[in-house]
């Protein structure tokens, strides 16, 4: 299967509401995005050295409704953050190894494109997030290098947000309920 294809498939089955979601669809969004976790680190645990750290991908929509994210992918990444808080006591205690996890914003990665509404999720969190600012994947990356260094030696089974404080907000500002009210804007020059 050429990646297109796969990303086409990806596309399909994540855009199929939940309701909709075939067992094996629903297998698979789990297998891939929350099992694998469990898989790769039952291979490498005995190799990490004791300090080591484990970090692991998820999004908001594990514990929010993202219209559109479908086809149980909310489902898998509300299990890789619960697995994430078992591994981190199951591999601490036995290998003194850390286990955590980042809920990324949106981000125009080829993954994320993959999905189909990505721009519209980025214009919201533009619109939307305490620091109205384009997230960017190096920022997930530094707090990716942060989490397995030894500044974040007592850091394990967090899920730590990187989303421009987007997961802090209750409800959209850019709802026409606000439109009477002061809402701080950015000042862009």
């Amino acid at each position: 299967m050429f990646l297109s294809d796969m990303e086409e498939d990806l596309r399909q089955r994540v855009s199929k509401p939940l309701s909709e979601t075939s067992r094996k669809g629903y297998l698979a969004a789990v297998s891939a995005s929350s099992y694998s976790f469990i898989s790769l680190l039952r291979h490498f645990l005995p190799i990490i050295n004791p300090g080591g750290a484990t970090i692991s991908l998820t999004y908001i929509a594990s514990e929010r409704i993202i219209p559109g994210y479908g086809g149980g992918m909310s489902s898998a990444k509300a299990a890789l953050e619960s697995d994430t808080r078992v591994l981190a006591f199951e591999a601490g205690r036995k290998h003194k190894v850390r286990v955590n996890t980042i809920s990324a914003g949106p981000l125009g990665s080829r993954a994320a494109k993959a999905i189909g509404f990505i721009d519209m999720m980025i214009n919201y969190s533009l619109e939307n997030a305490p620091l109205q600012k384009e997230l960017y994947a190096e920022e997930v990356g530094n707090t990716a290098a942060f989490l397995a260094s030894t500044l974040a030696s007592a850091i394990t089974g967090a899920t730590v947000y990187v989303d421009n404080g987007l997961n802090a907000m209750g409800v959209g500002v850019d709802s026409p309920a606000f439109s009477g009210l002061d809402i701080p804007k950015d000042n862009k020059s």
